[in-house]
């Protein structure tokens, strides 16, 4: 594994962590704490503007890790599912702009009034293999972020690694993984899993689970607050030969999103070099 107690330079923040934050306060904060790279929310590259973003993170030299996300593909008509993927496409272009690695993708859950989980799940599938050609067009790579079975019903119905893998593996060049601890650290089949993913590893995400958790989207906790054996897990993905950024993601309204994002920031590079 690699050595984190001294080096920052495989730190990055996710903007959702320091919310908040403008774009232009994420980007100054980060160059003032000597952290290299982040991975922007599309609301604040919006807000910025896109091409004032990428503008802006190249010349402060800061490394993007990914955007923050696209997918959300099933819907209950034709209109809806055109509507998504067009949506995917401007995520695509926004995600070139600022130069980042990867666009974060999650499924979407079941159309309203729905039921039938297999049909979202061929949804999802259909949905990224229309994205790809403009996403290989554009050189950015997809990560499929699989999420927390909670979410099956109403933000993403692809739970687990091995879901995402097989989607991998059908969809071919082009698409790749996300994994955010959050998510997949309960996973009985993680360390396999993982291993199977291999270079498809595109982005890494820590926090940690809270007991209790109050909210089960919006208290996540800062690395070493909680359950998840942070380490063991970045063992797992490093094994695979994943050499790229950390990134903290942490949703907390009731407790990160409180306090000075300054402080957060100096929080998180502690942990990243105490603890992840």
């Amino acid at each position: 594994m690699r050595d984190l107690s001294k080096d920052r330079s495989l730190l990055a923040i996710n903007s959702a962590t320091v919310k908040p934050w403008t774009l232009e306060q994420l980007v100054e904060g980060c160059v003032r704490t000597g952290i290299t790279a982040i991975a922007p929310w599309r609301d604040i590259v919006q807000a910025a503007g896109v091409e004032k973003a990428g503008s802006l993170i190249r010349a402060a030299g800061l490394s993007v890790t990914c955007l923050c996300r696209a997918g959300l593909f099933p819907a209950a008509d034709e209109a809806g599912r055109r509507a998504a993927l067009d949506d995917n496409r401007r995520a695509v272009d926004e995600a070139a702009a600022i130069g980042a690695r990867s666009l974060v993708l999650i499924a979407g859950g079941l159309p309203k009034g729905s039921k039938d989980l297999a049909g979202a799940h061929r949804q999802v599938h259909d949905g990224i293999a229309a994205l790809l050609p403009h996403a290989r067009e554009s050189g950015v790579p997809l990560a499929i972020e699989p999420l927390h079975p909670m979410y099956a019903a109403d933000r993403a119905c692809v739970n687990t690694l091995a879901h995402a893998n097989d989607l991998c593996d059908q969809l071919g060049d082009g698409v790749g993984l996300a994994v955010d601890v959050y998510h997949v650290w309960w996973d009985p089949d993680l360390t396999a899993q993982i291993a199977r993913a291999g270079k498809r590893i595109l982005t890494y995400h820590v926090c940690d689970w809270l007991v209790p958790t109050r909210d089960l989207l919006l208290d996540r906790g800062m690395p070493g607050d909680g359950v998840i054996d942070l380490r063991s897990i970045r063992a797992m993905v490093e094994a695979t030969g994943y050499n790229g950024h950390i990134d903290v993601e942490i949703f907390s309204a009731q407790d990160w999103w409180k306090r000075e994002p300054s402080d957060v920031l100096r929080i998180c590079l502690e942990r990243h070099q105490t603890v992840v």
